[in-house]
């Protein structure tokens, strides 16, 4: 109880000395350690620990709608991901599956105007999946306050390499010539096309690397790695990160 106390009053603290001008307009999430959440417990399955990391990122949407973020992007499942245990694999599609019906008529979604976007190689996603996303796509689709990106089926450098493809047939028709090509293009032929980039990165459960996600975006990202595994994420945590971005000087190579 009296941790819990002193917790909320560190929140407080790092909270009033954030600068409300200088908030982080895109911020990503790499959701790492859900696996060994599962494993620390001892008596819940793998699956169960990627439901509790669901409330996890629920937390966080929250958290950034109070603190006016307008894009937030997740890493949920990459091409890799396909090769973990079936069991898990299914227990992840179900998961994805279920989230994204609820996301159809959920109040915060809604009341906040949301726009919920999936990017990445959707084809490779069970088709019961696959509906279940473009009815959360759809029922969000006219709102433009806010963007939650969910990265499944996602890889940075096949995106690099699917936006490379379709310059490619674009120059094939005839529609454009090689010197047409600049980094521009290239950014708007990502599956993040039109967004701004990330300006902080977050990775939890203490690793620090990318793992392959948004390489072309980040090049200018903050990065930020924090030791809690997804899960057992605090809004503590997540305030430090942002004080951490405000604290940087951001010279842009400058």
């Amino acid at each position: 109880m009296q941790l819990r106390f002193l917790y909320q009053l560190y929140e407080w603290y790092i909270s009033r000395k954030l600068n409300q001008k200088n908030m982080p307009k895109h911020i990503a999430i790499i959701m790492d350690g859900n696996r060994r959440y599962s494993k620390i417990q001892g008596n819940i399955n793998v699956v169960k620990g990627h439901e509790i990391g669901v409330d996890a990122l629920e937390r966080v949407l929250d958290w950034s709608i109070d603190l006016g973020i307008e894009i937030v992007t997740a890493y949920a499942f990459s091409t890799e991901n396909f090769n973990r245990p079936d069991e898990e694999v299914e227990g992840l599609m179900n998961l994805f599956t279920k989230n994204f019906k609820r996301l159809v008529s959920h109040e915060k979604i809604h009341k906040n105007q949301v726009k919920v976007k999936v990017v990445g190689r959707a084809e490779l996603l069970p088709k019961k999946v696959r509906e279940a996303i473009k009815e959360a796509e759809d029922a969000t689709a006219k709102y433009d306050k806010r963007l939650f990106n969910l990265a499944i089926g996602y890889d940075g450098r096949l995106e690099i390499v699917d936006a490379i493809k379709k310059i490619a047939t674009e120059i094939k028709k005839g529609n454009i010539t090689e010197e047409d090509i600049t980094e521009d293009l290239v950014s708007k032929n990502l599956y993040t096309g039109g967004l701004d980039d990330p300006n902080l990165i977050i990775r939890t459960s203490g690793e620090e690397r990318l793992s392959g996600f948004l390489l072309w975006q980040s090049s200018y990202s903050e990065l930020y790695f924090c030791d809690s595994l997804w899960p057992e994420l605090r809004r503590v945590d997540f305030l430090r990160a942002i004080r951490s971005y405000q604290e940087r000087d951001r010279r842009f190579g400058n």
